[in-house]
């Protein structure tokens, strides 16, 4: 297929015996035009070595690696986009895999509809025992992330692998970063890319997926008792949609006064909200939600 145009990233931490499993899938896929990119987030169960191991042996395709300070999800993604030089990009965890023909399909799929008019590939996910995470994207030649997220099909949604124009992530990147907060989802970035632009619909399995206990997929309240400012940035974009409904608005500026109580950043919270009447009005609510969040968490 000539040039190399895809790199799948996968940022690590402490998790050198589920890698492996992500680098088998690797080694299985039936084209090799890609470059396998792991980013260590501070690893220190041996990740290093072995990804040494496995890179003196040939594959086919190229593996490169990168060790950072601990600093969570976002912070591995922007040290990944700061050296990806490929066309596209896709973030395939250490915990999931990859089914052996997903390079081919995303590399056959951008060949023929890619274009700079859209942002990339969105396919399924499916957990281990073969079943699709949420139901299949509608059948249309496009979605907009934005769209699926408030909710705008009849489906129920889900998480879904999204390959993304590299040149797009490097607009928006590096995320910001909170002292001592290591929880900003990195899908942040997805909808930012959506404001302008639609993404390609691959109804096809792109990722194997296991949600470990420890991972973002779980522990929601926990995450968002300790990065609260990480979380009132994402209700903030949320807000910047267009065309959003006020109950959805009224939802979200509960949830921003939250993360105001939280992290003892209200007056800030308040300040920055495109809302700042309902925001007002969501005060006593939200600070029922940090009560409830700050005992269960």
């Amino acid at each position: 297929m000539g040039m190399t145009e895809l790199t799948v990233f996968t940022p690590t931490y402490n998790r050198a015996t589920l890698l492996t499993r992500c680098y088998e899938s690797m080694i299985r896929q039936t084209v090799k035009e890609f470059i396998w990119m792991i980013i260590d987030d501070g690893s220190d169960d041996g990740t290093e070595e072995l990804v040494a191991e496995w890179m003196k042996k040939p594959h086919g395709f190229k593996i490169e690696y990168y060790w950072k300070e601990n600093g969570g999800l976002h912070t591995a993604y922007n040290e990944a986009i700061s050296h990806i030089t490929t066309p596209l990009c896709v973030c395939i965890d250490s915990d999931d895999w990859m089914p052996d023909n997903a390079v081919e399909r995303i590399l056959e799929i951008w060949q023929r509809y890619g274009s700079d008019k859209v942002a990339g590939i969105v396919g399924l996910d499916y957990t281990s025992d073969g079943k699709i995470v949420g139901d299949p994207l509608p059948n249309q030649e496009t979605i907009n992330l934005i769209d699926l997220l408030l909710g705008k099909y009849s489906i129920v949604n889900g998480d879904r692998t999204n390959v993304v124009r590299t040149d797009l992530y490097q607009q928006f990147a590096p995320m910001k970063s909170f002292p001592g907060e290591k929880y900003f989802n990195p899908h942040y970035m997805h909808l930012q890319i959506s404001i302008k632009y639609d993404f390609l619909v691959l109804n096809e399995n792109l990722r194997f997926v296991e949600y470990q206990t420890e991972g973002m997929s779980n522990s929601i309240i926990t995450q968002y008792k300790n990065s609260p400012n990480s979380f009132a940035e994402i209700r903030l974009l949320y807000l910047s949609f267009p065309n959003i409904s006020i109950r959805f608005i009224f939802r979200q500026c509960i949830h921003l006064t939250a993360s105001g109580f939280l992290s003892h950043n209200l007056i800030e919270c308040l300040r920055r909200s495109p809302y700042k009447l309902l925001t007002c009005f969501a005060i006593i609510p939200g600070l029922f939600l940090s009560f409830y969040i700050q005992t269960h968490g």
